[in-house]
Protein backbone atom coordinates (compact mmCIF):
# COMPACT_ATOMS: atom_id res chain seq x y z
CA UNK A 1 0.00 0.00 0.00
CA UNK A 2 1.53 3.33 -0.68
CA UNK A 3 2.38 5.58 2.02
CA UNK A 4 4.87 8.54 2.60
CA UNK A 5 8.25 7.64 1.44
CA UNK A 6 7.27 4.62 -0.59
CA UNK A 7 9.06 3.77 -3.59
CA UNK A 8 6.63 3.54 -6.55
CA UNK A 9 6.04 1.89 -9.80
CA UNK A 10 3.43 3.01 -11.92
CA UNK A 11 2.04 2.49 -15.27
CA UNK A 12 -0.20 5.38 -16.83
CA UNK A 13 -1.85 6.94 -19.94
CA UNK A 14 -2.56 10.72 -19.63
CA UNK A 15 -5.42 11.99 -21.47
CA UNK A 16 -6.11 15.63 -21.60
CA UNK A 17 -9.76 17.93 -22.11
CA UNK A 18 -10.25 16.62 -25.32
CA UNK A 19 -9.68 13.09 -24.94
CA UNK A 20 -6.56 12.87 -27.00
CA UNK A 21 -3.60 10.94 -24.93
CA UNK A 22 -1.19 13.00 -23.47
CA UNK A 23 1.37 10.65 -22.75
CA UNK A 24 1.36 7.07 -21.79
CA UNK A 25 4.25 4.51 -20.59
CA UNK A 26 2.13 1.58 -20.98
CA UNK A 27 4.11 -1.17 -22.82
CA UNK A 28 7.43 1.08 -21.96
CA UNK A 29 9.15 1.73 -18.81
CA UNK A 30 7.47 2.38 -15.47
CA UNK A 31 7.35 5.44 -13.92
CA UNK A 32 9.08 5.02 -10.70
CA UNK A 33 8.65 8.00 -7.71
CA UNK A 34 9.03 8.32 -3.75
CA UNK A 35 5.55 8.88 -2.31
CA UNK A 36 5.91 12.21 -0.80
CA UNK A 37 8.43 14.06 -2.50
CA UNK A 38 6.82 15.87 -5.51
CA UNK A 39 8.03 14.10 -8.15
CA UNK A 40 4.71 13.81 -9.75
CA UNK A 41 1.75 16.48 -9.41
CA UNK A 42 0.98 16.51 -5.43
CA UNK A 43 -3.11 15.76 -6.31
CA UNK A 44 -2.03 12.74 -8.02
CA UNK A 45 0.04 11.81 -5.08
CA UNK A 46 -2.97 12.56 -2.67
CA UNK A 47 -4.82 9.96 -5.10
CA UNK A 48 -2.40 7.55 -5.45
CA UNK A 49 -2.08 7.46 -1.06
CA UNK A 50 -3.06 3.91 0.22
CA UNK A 51 -3.63 2.15 -3.12
CA UNK A 52 -1.79 -1.44 -3.40
CA UNK A 53 -0.06 -3.28 -5.32
CA UNK A 54 -1.92 -4.86 -8.75
CA UNK A 55 -5.03 -1.75 -8.54
CA UNK A 56 -5.71 0.62 -11.22
CA UNK A 57 -7.15 4.02 -10.28
CA UNK A 58 -8.74 6.45 -12.71
CA UNK A 59 -7.55 10.22 -11.55
CA UNK A 60 -9.21 13.08 -13.06
CA UNK A 61 -7.20 16.70 -11.84
CA UNK A 62 -8.89 20.06 -12.23
CA UNK A 63 -6.37 22.69 -14.02
CA UNK A 64 -5.63 24.25 -10.48
CA UNK A 65 -4.09 21.09 -8.95
CA UNK A 66 -2.32 20.08 -11.98
CA UNK A 67 -0.50 22.62 -14.27
CA UNK A 68 -2.15 25.61 -13.11
CA UNK A 69 -4.82 27.96 -15.63
CA UNK A 70 -3.56 29.62 -18.69
CA UNK A 71 -1.70 33.00 -17.39
CA UNK A 72 -1.94 35.27 -19.88
CA UNK A 73 0.87 37.41 -18.87
CA UNK A 74 2.88 34.57 -20.16
CA UNK A 75 2.06 35.01 -23.98
CA UNK A 76 5.41 37.21 -25.55
CA UNK A 77 5.98 38.82 -28.64
CA UNK A 78 9.12 38.26 -30.54
CA UNK A 79 10.54 39.33 -33.86
CA UNK A 80 9.63 36.26 -36.43
CA UNK A 81 13.92 36.50 -36.98
CA UNK A 82 14.86 34.90 -33.80
CA UNK A 83 12.19 31.51 -34.61
CA UNK A 84 13.00 29.43 -37.12
CA UNK A 85 11.07 29.62 -40.43
CA UNK A 86 9.89 25.77 -40.08
CA UNK A 87 8.89 26.85 -36.85
CA UNK A 88 6.28 29.78 -38.00
CA UNK A 89 3.19 28.46 -37.51
CA UNK A 90 0.55 28.36 -34.92
CA UNK A 91 0.53 25.36 -32.87
CA UNK A 92 4.05 24.39 -33.58
CA UNK A 93 6.11 23.76 -30.26
CA UNK A 94 9.81 25.44 -29.65
CA UNK A 95 12.92 24.85 -27.33
CA UNK A 96 13.37 28.27 -26.05
CA UNK A 97 17.02 28.60 -24.30
CA UNK A 98 17.43 31.57 -21.42
CA UNK A 99 20.15 33.65 -21.02
CA UNK A 100 21.06 31.42 -18.05
CA UNK A 101 20.92 28.72 -19.87
CA UNK A 102 17.67 26.79 -18.82
CA UNK A 103 15.55 25.51 -21.88
CA UNK A 104 11.90 25.28 -22.00
CA UNK A 105 9.43 24.46 -24.54
CA UNK A 106 7.44 27.33 -25.80
CA UNK A 107 4.55 27.17 -28.33
CA UNK A 108 3.65 29.45 -31.20
CA UNK A 109 -0.05 31.22 -30.15
CA UNK A 110 -0.34 33.40 -33.63
CA UNK A 111 2.02 34.26 -36.37
CA UNK A 112 1.15 38.28 -37.60
CA UNK A 113 4.19 38.62 -40.07
CA UNK A 114 7.43 39.80 -38.88
CA UNK A 115 6.13 39.29 -34.98
CA UNK A 116 5.09 36.09 -33.60
CA UNK A 117 3.54 35.73 -30.17
CA UNK A 118 5.01 32.54 -28.06
CA UNK A 119 3.02 30.99 -25.27
CA UNK A 120 5.28 30.15 -22.48
CA UNK A 121 2.85 28.76 -20.48
CA UNK A 122 3.16 24.35 -19.25
CA UNK A 123 1.77 23.12 -22.69
CA UNK A 124 -1.06 21.43 -19.65
CA UNK A 125 -1.80 24.44 -18.80
CA UNK A 126 -5.77 25.19 -18.42
CA UNK A 127 -6.14 21.64 -18.98
CA UNK A 128 -8.08 18.74 -17.06
CA UNK A 129 -6.02 16.06 -16.90
CA UNK A 130 -7.25 12.42 -16.95
CA UNK A 131 -4.56 9.56 -15.75
CA UNK A 132 -5.16 6.02 -15.88
CA UNK A 133 -3.10 4.57 -13.42
CA UNK A 134 -1.80 0.80 -12.62
CA UNK A 135 0.14 0.62 -9.40
CA UNK A 136 3.21 -2.01 -10.66
CA UNK A 137 4.97 -2.13 -6.81
CA UNK A 138 5.66 -0.51 -3.84
CA UNK A 139 8.56 -0.42 -1.63
CA UNK A 140 7.56 0.77 1.72
CA UNK A 141 9.92 3.12 3.60
CA UNK A 142 13.22 1.49 5.13
CA UNK A 143 12.18 -1.97 3.36
CA UNK A 144 15.05 -3.76 1.75
CA UNK A 145 14.72 -3.62 -1.86
CA UNK A 146 13.81 -6.79 -3.80
CA UNK A 147 16.60 -8.86 -4.72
Amino acid sequence: MIVVGSRVSIEYTLTVNDGVVADSNVGGEPLVYEQGQHDILPALERALEGVGVGESRDVVIEADDGYGPIDETLFEKVPARVIPENGRYVGAYLVAQAKTGEQRQVRVHEVHGEEVVIDLNHPLAGQTLRFAIRVLSVELPGAEPPS
